[in-house]
């Protein structure tokens, strides 16, 4: 059992941010490999799930769509519940079920008032270790899989990115749809969604969080009694995914007839464990942050009304990455929007910022971070997510840390990745 820091972080005006040791996360790994993370709370309400190194980038090719098909159909039904218990289960305690799956994890959790730890373990891990996918409820989610992937297309403005990511990552696992192809989603059968949950529902492939007023030790005992005899049916930690092949900066337009242009442009970065993660993530804040105050918000919005929107984001694939800016405007404003972009990205690829003003973004960028510390759901999840990829649990005080390390110098050359000859365009109007 090991045990990390909770941090209480407090704001003075003089000094910045104040980080305090209030009490303590606690980790541990059962026999059969399975890593659990659990931390406490003295709220009435308690989360529980598991983080499984699985995604659509886990698929072969004549299953696309297969990791999101079995995120959707673990809910149909076990040798010891139907569909209709399954949902049941958690709603008629005032609590929840759901999961979402993305191109590396499927994350399935509940939350529910906290006396119901017992019920909530033992539904879990029915749904893993003994889902049967039966046929006519497989052929029912089948029909609202592929009514999600329809609504999805109907929205540019989030396809976009999955489109950029196809072009991006072409030739690899990464560049297809996490929804998949309906020609692939009118295939997958019962078969194929017990291999799937076979090769990567495994102990050594997932990780248990649990946030809650519980004792530790409590935790344990129960992730023992539920998940202590699962076993990995194959040598799981020895399929390893190949990194992408990188691909030249293109230029793709595709006319859909809509009134507005949606624009991603963007290219690779590191993944979640590049030495340059925290100098990208400060970058991505500064250029396209949430803040109103974000350099490409006030140049293309503020101060010109050129667009709608605009934003940027960094998303960290366990070997490699992606660094996107989304705008949204009429296509005759585009030219000039993207113009304003490459000038920002350009200045400062090429000027090392002033301590003084360095030190004001750190200081923001901190502070949205102790803001996000306080969303319990991210907060949970995001402690299942590491665990499983980094083997521990990052605090907040050593995220704001190393924040707070990142040199101009780091910052200038995290920017010139992001100059426009780098980069890949595509526009959707």
């Amino acid at each position: 059992m090991l045990l990390f820091p909770i941090v209480v972080v407090t704001l003075q005006p003089q000094s910045g941010i104040i980080v305090t040791v209030k009490r303590e996360i606690t980790t541990h790994t059962l026999d059969n490999g399975l890593s659990l993370v659990h931390l406490p709370s003295d709220r009435p309400v308690a989360w529980l799930g598991l983080a499984i190194d699985a995604g659509s980038r886990d698929e072969d090719d004549n299953e696309l769509g297969l990791a999101h098909f079995v995120e959707h159909t673990l809910f149909k039904g076990t040798r010891r519940r139907r569909a209709w218990h399954i949902n049941s289960r958690m709603e008629r305690v005032g609590g929840e079920l759901n999961a979402y799956t993305t191109k590396e994890t499927t994350m399935l959790y509940s939350v529910f008032p906290t006396r119901h730890l017992d019920r909530a373990f033992d539904l879990i891990a029915d749904l893993v270790t003994d889902s049967q996918f039966p046929a006519a409820e497989l052929e029912r989610e089948r029909e609202v899989v592929l009514e999600e992937a329809a609504s999805y297309l109907d929205s540019p403005a989030d396809a976009v990115f999955d489109d950029f990511e196809d072009i991006l990552f072409a030739g690899s696992r990464l560049g297809h749809n996490i929804l998949g192809s309906e020609p692939c989603l009118r295939r997958l059968g019962t078969d194929d969604c017990r291999r799937f949950l076979a090769r990567f529902y495994t102990p050594r492939r997932m990780t248990l969080y649990c946030l809650g007023d519980y004792k530790p030790d409590r935790v344990i005992k129960l992730a023992k009694r539920y998940f202590g005899a699962m076993t990995d049916r194959n040598d799981v930690r020895t399929m390893q995914r190949v990194m992408p092949p990188l691909t030249r900066p293109d230029r793709v337009e595709r006319v859909l007839g809509l009134h507005q242009a949606h624009t991603i442009v963007g290219t690779r970065v590191g993944g979640m464990h590049s030495d340059d993660r925290f100098a990208m993530a400060l970058l991505n804040n500064i250029l396209g942050g949430p803040g109103m105050n974000s350099l490409l918000n006030v140049e293309l919005r503020e101060r010109r009304g050129l667009v709608y929107s605009v934003e940027s984001s960094v998303t960290a694939y366990t070997d490699c990455g992606a660094w996107m800016a989304y705008l949204g405007c009429e296509r005759d404003k585009l030219d000039k929007a993207l113009a304003i972009i490459g000038r920002v990205v350009a200045e400062l690829a090429g000027t090392t910022l002033p301590a003084r003003r360095l030190d004001a973004y750190k200081k923001q960028y901190c502070g949205q971070l102790l803001v996000a510390s306080d969303n319990t759901e991210a907060v949970v999840l995001g402690a299942g997510r590491a665990l499983l990829y980094d083997g521990c649990i990052s605090t907040l005080a050593q995220s704001i840390d190393a924040i707070n390390a990142v040199t101009a110098e780091q910052l200038r050359q995290a920017a010139q990745q992001l100059t426009f000859p780098n980069c890949t365009f595509l526009t959707l109007h």
